[in-house]
């Protein structure tokens, strides 16, 4: 058995690449562009040509690699199938078929929020811990759902999309999946800035927030400053970020929520205005779980490609 794994967490604009030993801890890691023009059909040579010039660079051979795990946006199927990741051309397409043939080696294939849950769980703020929902505030809402120490990918692999619980019936605005009244329209980074422009536009109170340009961080800069107007609009967030989580912890009862992505960057603010509403909406036999921050940032993915693979072929 080999004794070297590969991690690869394929974004929109970069692939993120990291080399580990079999109790994860990383060797190396580096970056590549993800090529999407032509539907996306380079992307997975350049990874493996990366690869390649790893293993040459640190005198590794075939035998030396136990595998590589993958995590891509998009939902994927329990077999590597991924349906579509639109934003890397792709239709429905099988890169552990791909990779696994150019390289020689073992590969899996996982969905992007599930496998940063999975390394948050292993090496993360869910350390410890079987039974975790990891939620990533970002540009949208992500969430990756682990039971009993597996991922939770459902039939066609969009388990764990959390970001797109409806919670409000008379949203006026899309989402970017199409419905209205989701989750992601209002937890998410550009949601929190949303919240508080249409709080800003319908009253003509002081704040901070009238200083410059309205971002996620500025928001949470000025709750911290007790800026009144946002600490309203903070209120507003976690009342839906608490119900949102609270309808998860009813389907799921985890053990704990980890909370990623660059909303979290607030800290632990952040959960204390969400936790009190959860408690307030949760079915009480999911009360007590645990709200923890995520500590991999953008290495979460790597991490959990590499247990992907390791649960797989250890």
């Amino acid at each position: 058995m080999g004794k070297y794994v590969f991690g690869v967490d394929v974004g929109g604009t970069t692939v993120k690449l990291g080399l580990f030993d079999a109790e994860g801890n990383v060797k190396d890691k580096w970056e590549i562009p993800t090529r999407t023009e032509e539907k996306g059909s380079h992307i997975m040579a350049d990874i493996a040509g990366s690869i390649m010039v790893k293993m040459k660079q640190e005198g590794l051979e075939k035998e030396d690699i136990i595998g590589v795990g993958m995590g891509v946006p998009g939902p994927v199927k329990a077999d590597g199938t991924v349906l579509k990741a639109a934003n890397l051309g792709w239709g429905v397409f099988n890169p552990n078929e791909e990779l696994s043939e150019l390289l020689g080696v073992p590969v899996k294939t996982g969905n992007d929020a599930n496998v940063a849950a999975l390394g948050e769980m292993w090496k993360g703020g869910g350390q410890g811990y079987r039974d975790m929902v990891a939620v990533t505030l970002g540009t949208g809402v992500g969430g990756g759902v682990i039971l009993g120490g597996h991922m939770v990918c459902g039939s066609n692999g969009a388990g764990g999309e959390i970001g797109h619980i409806h919670l409000e019936d008379n949203e006026e605005d899309q989402c970017g999946c199409k419905n209205r009244g989701c989750l992601e329209q209002y937890a998410s980074a550009t949601g929190i800035v949303r919240l508080a422009n249409k709080k800003l536009a319908v009253t003509s109170r002081d704040s901070i927030l009238r200083q410059g340009e309205v971002s996620a961080k500025s928001i949470w800069d000025a709750v911290k400053a007790e800026d009144e107007l946002a600490m309203e609009v903070a209120e507003m967030y976690g009342e839906y970020l608490g119900k949102g989580l609270a309808a998860v912890a009813d389907v799921v009862n985890p053990e704990v929520f980890v909370i990623g992505g660059g909303v979290s960057k607030a800290g632990r603010v952040v959960i204390d205005y969400m936790e009190p509403y959860f408690k307030k909406y949760v079915f009480h036999g999911g009360a007590n779980a645990k709200f923890a921050l995520a500590k991999l940032g953008n290495d979460a993915g790597i991490f959990g490609a590499v247990k992907l693979i390791l649960d797989e072929v250890m």
